[in-house]
Formats: structure tokens, sequence, C-alpha cells
């Protein structure tokens, strides 16, 4: 717990310090603490609108992976069609290739596409890096279901779009919440391909817009470490809030494997 907080401690103790108390000093309390270094960072890094930019993106991150990465596990999971297994083992090979490896081809198919600069370009490629993840866990969760129910809405003239849709996703709840809460704080937090095809300042995401604070000839370390706690707190309201169903999630998502 020690190891987990201190960090944030200090980098809280900072945020609230003048510049030159942390050059002078790096670990200090705050005496008297200078609350204005909070909207002087706001201001500077323009995080209003890098807010904004970010949680479209994260959001739609979230809705593009559960909406196309259940159904697919599902159907790897249930409906067992011909090379099912090879097909799980590709998703879990694709994990552990590094995305950055496709950052110049994608940035020359973007390109060409007309999708560089436009924050609807993001979207896909964090669809492509995060689906396999989520159709593994996803997939895992499913197997550890009992078919009883899905038998049941199947004799009672379900499809199998219906048995998804009724059954198995309100079941899925908790690894679904875990799943929203793992890739959107991926997508927050991405910084690569944003600092790769984002090049406007009006779309820039919250990531981007933190690097305002160090320049080639100084770093403003106070207002920095306000940002950063600016940048963080969503991402920790958000666990803070799901983390009874974020546990869940994770206990039962790795029932099988």
């Amino acid at each position: 717990m020690l190891f987990a907080l201190g960090p944030i401690a200090v980098l809280l103790a900072n945020a609230l310090r003048a510049n030159e108390e942390i050059l002078a000093f790096p670990i200090g309390l705050p005496f008297p603490p200078q609350w204005s270094n909070f909207p002087a960072a706001w201001e500077t890094a323009r995080f209003a609108t890098a807010f904004r930019n970010s949680l479209f993106v994260s959001l739609t991150t979230v809705v593009g992976v559960a909406a196309l990465g259940a159904p697919s596990a599902y159907a790897l999971a249930r409906l067992r069609p011909r090379g099912a297994d090879l097909v799980a083992t590709y998703y879990l090979l694709a994990i552990t290739v590094p995305a950055q490896l496709y950052l110049v081809p994608l940035f020359f198919a973007w390109a060409r596409l007309g999708l560089v600069d436009n924050l609807l370009g993001l979207v896909p490629i964090y669809w492509a890096i995060y689906l396999p993840f989520s159709i593994f866990l996803l997939r895992a969760y499913f197997l550890g279901l009992p078919g009883d129910l899905e038998d049941a809405a199947r004799v009672d003239g379900c499809s199998e779009l219906q048995v998804l849709l009724r059954i198995v996703v309100p079941l899925a709840g908790p690894v679904l919440l875990t799943l929203a809460v793992i890739v959107s704080v991926w997508a927050w937090n991405e910084f690569l391909f944003a600092a790769t095809l984002l090049r406007s300042a009006e779309l820039k995401t919250v990531q981007l817009s933190f690097m305002v604070f160090t320049s080639s000839w100084e770093t403003d370390f106070a207002q920095q470490s306000a940002g950063a706690m600016i940048a963080a707190l969503p991402v920790m309201a958000l666990y803070v809030a799901l983390q009874r169903h974020f546990v869940q999630g994770m206990a039962q998502g790795g029932v099988k494997l």
C-alpha cells in the first residue's frame, strides 16, 4: 500500500507547492498550499478541450469493443465453429504482439484514407488493439456460465442473437463492467498512436495536452504535478466507483482459460 500510494502522495504534495520550492527540495510538504496551481494547469494545458476529446475516444472505444467482442466471444465459446480453438489461439498471440509494430504502416494507410488528424481515426486502431484481450476475457467467462438458461431460451424459440442479448449479456454484467474499466483506462492513457496521428491543438487528448508543461528549456514541476493529478482523477474515480464490480468481474472472468 505504501508503494502504491507513496508516489500519489508525493505528486499531490508537489501539486500544492511552488515551483521554486520543488526545484530546491523535490520532496516536501506544501506550506502554505498553492491551490492556484490547479486552475493554472487547467488553462495552460487546455484540459477542457482535451477532456472532451479523451472522453469521446474512450467512450467510442469501449462501446465498440463491447459490441464487437461479446458476439465474437459468445460464438467461440458456445457455437464452436470449425477452427474455434485456432481462432482463440490467434487472439492469444495477438495480445503478445506489440501494437507499436504497426505504427508506420498504419500511419501511411491512414494518411491515404484521410484519417490523420481525426479523432475518429484513432477509434478503429484502439478497437483492433484491445479486442483480442477483450474477446479472450469474455470467452473465458462465457465458458464458465451454465448452459441451462441458454437451452431453455432456445426451447422457448429464441434465436442465438436473442440468447446472447437477453440471457448471456445480462449475466455477464460484472465482466463487461470490468472490461469497460480496463479498456477505458487504456484508451484514456494511450499516447503513441494519438501523438502520431493527431496534430491540431483542438484535437489533442489529455495525454498529449499534458506534454505542454515540459519545454526544451524549462519545466514547471508545480503545474506539471497539478496537471498529472487532474489527468489521473477521472481514472481513479472510475475505478473507485466500479471497484466491487471490477474485482468480481476479474475473478469470474478467470474461471476457465
